[in-house]
């Protein structure tokens, strides 16, 4: 089972959260829904965690893999103003997971970039965003890896960079495998990072959630064209 932190996960300005780009895609795109709704709170799993965490073990669940937003620990989207309040929150889901047996894997980017870097410097599309991603990656290792063993780097990298970037309002095709080279580059910063200066200690394992097209042949004929 796995959980998105994006906007949809609530208290989107609450406890000093950053804007991260869904938010701005959400308000520019709710004049698309008859009722005018958009996704800011949806799933809310910020206020309704231990409930979320109860229907799991409910389940049988011994396992959720959950996002952690770039935006609300690094409001200003680089190290440097730590957000604790946020801090706090994660460190409450983890223990109540590990306090029901749940172990958690984390995700470190599901597509929520802070909107301060896609100001600043346009985000995947510049090369900055290695640095910044590592730095982001580390604060997470840091604080939270003595109880968190499985992670995610990025998720889906070929649909961000795909779904982002390949449309008309870019002028070329180039921008898609710009930024899925960035994401590539920013994923191998932050596994170097890790493997060479917390897995030991921590004894975790770190990787990338890759997406895959399902073919299904059009009939068993043997004939070709």
């Amino acid at each position: 089972m796995e959980n998105m932190e994006m906007s949809g996960n609530g208290a989107t300005t609450k406890d000093g959260r950053g804007p991260c780009i869904w938010d701005t895609f959400f308000k520019k795109s709710s004049g698309f829904i008859s009722d005018h709704s958009n996704a800011s709170i949806t799933t809310d799993q910020y206020h309704r965690y231990k409930e979320d965490v109860r229907i799991l073990k409910d389940i049988g669940f011994d396992i959720y893999r959950f996002s952690i937003s770039w935006s609300r620990v690094l409001p200003g989207g680089r190290c440097g103003g730590v957000n604790k309040k946020c801090i706090n929150h994660y460190n409450k889901l983890i223990n109540h997971l590990l306090s029901k047996g749940i172990k958690p894997i984390v995700t470190l980017f599901h597509w929520d970039l802070p909107q301060v870097i896609e100001d600043q410097y346009q985000g995947f599309l510049n090369p900055k965003i290695i640095d910044d991603f590592r730095d982001y990656a580390e604060l997470c290792f840091n604080t939270f890896g003595d109880r968190v063993k499985l992670w995610v780097t990025i998720n889906e990298r070929m649909m961000y960079a795909q779904q982002g970037y390949a449309s008309p309002t870019f002028a070329s095709s180039v921008e898609p495998y710009i930024v899925a080279h960035h994401l590539l580059l920013a994923h191998v910063a932050a596994v170097k990072l890790y493997k060479e200066k917390y897995q030991i200690s921590q004894k975790g394992q770190i990787g990338i959630s890759l997406n895959t097209n399902w073919m299904v042949p059009y009939s068993n004929s043997q004939k070709t064209n």
